[in-house]
Formats: structure tokens, sequence, C-alpha cells
């Protein structure tokens, strides 16, 4: 007799595609039949977007799942693995699941199928096409340099490469990522950052003047001398960047001697490097070692380990909590998180005392 089939209300806490995302992971992993129901439907537009029916299908692929319900829209899907993740060469064009394309995140749909892949025995290789730097989603920047590196801290082997920029609304964005499979993930305690080592700035455009390049990178510069930071620290990196279509953004990185922390801005003009210094700025002042995306990020794979993962946050989101539910939702672990000082333990199952 199968698995009984897990129901998932779509629209607790966040109610957002996190809740999808994170459920089809472990899904994946498990071979948990899952029913998600009232999926986004807080959201403007409820039910699946093109990238989150991209992140379905692709689950789907990698373990032989059948799935009802995955159509754009949909509120309702029924996902039922068929099979162990099967390691391979997969490619995913989140501008498929939408007539007339889509610039929907492809860090979304890749952090979807990255750890099944990654815990799995062999290697694999992730080809997602869409948007790679869009509103309402980690860059692909923030992928790589702050996402990946804390995975390679807990035991994953993973490499990306970022090969074509995707902004809104026109995507097209590539990006092949090199996964060797390893079923034994580590803990990790981020309960201290140590000391900032490097500010690394990155000023990116497609199809646009040199010139604005040149000005995002002299205002992040002016601002973070003006908040004390000592030149020697700060990387500026200007980037003409290969794209479909123009686009613009500032990205910042503060490595600590133990952590990095992401921040980001879209925005037009002079604003672009105010919206991500202050950030930064906020951060930085918080003392804390883990930025508040990598909060609910690391939730997963900490799930998935082999001990104790204890970690301070710069702040407590309804994501974090969010995606906490959902991982005890499967039974996997158990998450503590304490609003006081911001401190989250995961402990997953078969490690308790």
């Amino acid at each position: 007799m199968g698995k009984r089939l897990l129901q998932i209300d779509g629209s607790y806490g966040e109610g957002g595609g996190q809740v999808l995302r994170t459920a089809l992971s472990l899904a994946t992993i498990t071979g948990q039949p899952i029913r998600l129901f009232n999926i986004r439907t807080g959201r403007k537009k409820p039910g699946l977007a093109a990238q989150h029916l991209t992140a379905v299908r692709a689950a789907a692929s990698i373990c032989g799942a059948s799935v009802s319900g995955d159509v754009l829209g949909s509120v309702s899907v029924e996902f039922r693995p068929g099979s162990r993740v099967i390691p391979g060469a997969y490619s995913f064009d989140v501008g498929e699941s939408r007539a007339g394309g889509s610039a929907g995140a492809v860090s979304l749909v890749l952090q979807t199928v990255l750890l099944p892949l990654a815990i799995a025995e062999g290697n694999s290789s992730v080809k997602i096409i869409g948007g790679t730097h869009v509103p309402f989603s980690p860059p692909v920047s923030y992928i790589e340099y702050v996402y990946i590196p804390a995975l390679r801290n807990m035991g994953v082997d993973v490499t990306l490469d970022l090969q074509a920029w995707g902004w809104n609304p026109k995507g097209g964005g590539v990006i092949e990522v090199q996964i060797s499979g390893n079923g034994n993930l580590r803990g990790q305690k981020l309960l201290q950052r140590g000391e900032l080592e490097k500010i690394r700035v990155i000023a990116a455009a497609s199809k646009l003047p040199n010139e604005i390049i040149t000005g995002m990178s002299n205002a992040a510069s002016s601002l973070l001398s003006g908040y004390g930071f000592e030149k020697s620290l700060v990387d500026l990196k200007e980037i003409a960047c290969s794209s479909p279509a123009s686009g613009r953004g500032m990205f910042i990185f503060a490595e600590y001697s133990h952590s990095t922390a992401g921040f980001s801005s879209l925005a037009q003009g002079a604003k672009v490097a105010k919206e991500v210094c202050a950030e930064m700025m906020e951060f930085h002042n918080s003392g804390s070692p883990v930025d508040e995306h990598l909060g609910d990020q690391l939730l997963l794979p900490a799930c998935l380990a082999t001990e104790e993962t204890e970690y301070i946050v710069s702040k407590i989101t309804l994501h974090l909590m969010t995606n906490a539910w959902v991982v005890e939702t499967f039974g996997l672990a158990k998450v503590t998180i304490d609003e006081a000082s911001k401190k989250v333990s995961i402990i997953p199952r078969g490690t308790h005392s």
C-alpha cells in the first residue's frame, strides 16, 4: 500500500510560492505524495504563475512523478513521485510555460531541484532559461555568492555558470549548474560572523550606455565611504552583461570571516545605489551572521543534514516561519526559532537526543 497523500495548505503563513517549492523538494526527496491546495490564493494573480508551473514540472521530471493540476492559474496540485531522484542532464525553460514567454525566476526553479539532485548518488547538470535578476526573487548573483557557498560548507558540491542575464520583463537569461551527488550533508553553526573582510559590489547593465554602469558604481563607492567603510575593503566590479534585453541592477555581498550576506536593487537612477547600500548597512549594524533571505533558505538543507544546524539571523521573517512549518509538516526535523535572540535551531529526525 502506498503512502497516504499529505495535504498542504498553500495559503499558510507567507502564502506564496515558497510553500509550493519546499513541499515539492521534500516530496521529491522522500517519495511522499502530496496535495497542495489554496496555492497563492492571497496574491493579486492567484495560483501557479510560469515559474511555479516550471518548478512543478521540473520536480516531476527528476523523480518520474505523476502530476495533476499543473496548469497556469491552478490553485491545487497533486504530486506523486514515481521513483527515487534520477541524476542526469536536465533543461528547463520558464518561458515555455506561458504563451508569449516569461521572465519567471530561474533561481526559484533551481532551488526546487538542487537539493534533491545534490543528495542523490550521481552527477547532474541543470540548465534553466528565464529571469535571472528579476523582482521578488533571489537574483542569480545571490545564489552564486551567498546560497551556494553556504551549501558547500554543508557538503554540497555544486557550481553555477551564469551564461546570459535575464531581466524583467523579457527574461531569456541562462544558467547552467553542475551538481555532484552526495548523500551526506553536514550541519552548520553560524553564531558569529567574524570580521568584515570584503564588500563586493557589482554594478551590471545590459544594452545601456556604459556611463550608467559607471554612475551606479561611483554612487555605491561614495555611499559606502560615507558609511565609514575603508576603500580597501570595497571591490567594485562593473559588468556590461550579455542579455536579450536591456536592464540594470546593483548587487552587494558583504563577506565576513565566517559568512556572506547579499543585497540587491533593481531600482532606476540614483535610487539603486541608495537602496542596496542602506540594506547592507542595516544588516552590518545588526551584528548577525546570516541575512534574512539565507535565514529561510538554510532550513531545507539543514533538515536533510546528519547533525544539528544553528544560526543567528538578522530578521525573523514570515518566509522563515512558513518554511519551518513546511519542514515540520513532513516530519523531517524539529525547528526552533527564538524570536528574542533570533537564533534558529534545526534538529533533523534521527538526531534527537
